[in-house]
């Protein structure tokens, strides 16, 4: 199993930065988040996140993005679902989103997928 590191791209369309680590379980996701095809680019995250899972080690997901699209969201729903399923089977497991203290829609946004996922999500606000 191997680590997963994207930059993030900024073009037609924009895609955030990954850092994904085997060794630390430590995930990330920073940038901004408007694919077309939103599928190619997170459904290796969400296969990899599946077979770190089987390890059994802890894992960390840091959420530090400033905007999604729609089809964005239903991948992060996806891999939460993941992450709840792993913590449910006792899998140690944080989530932490990151985002501006100004910024009202985001911390709804989060707010929604705590109660979608059933999954605690530590809220942390970027002065």
């Amino acid at each position: 199993m191997d680590d997963i590191h994207i930059k993030a791209v900024r073009g037609i369309y924009i895609a955030p930065a990954v850092d994904f680590s085997t060794a630390t379980g430590e995930c990330t996701l920073e940038g901004e988040s408007f694919l077309e095809e939103t599928s190619n680019f997170y459904s290796p995250l969400l296969d990899w996140l599946n077979d770190f899972v089987e390890t059994g080690k802890p894992i960390s997901l840091n959420i530090k993005l400033t905007y999604f699209n729609t089809s964005t969201s239903k991948w992060i729903l996806n891999i939460l679902h993941t992450l709840k399923f792993y913590s449910d089977k006792g899998g140690k497991v944080q989530v932490n989103w990151y985002y501006l203290h100004d910024d009202i829609d985001m911390s709804e946004e989060i707010d929604d997928y705590i109660i979608d996922s059933g999954i605690d999500i530590n809220k942390i606000v970027i002065e």
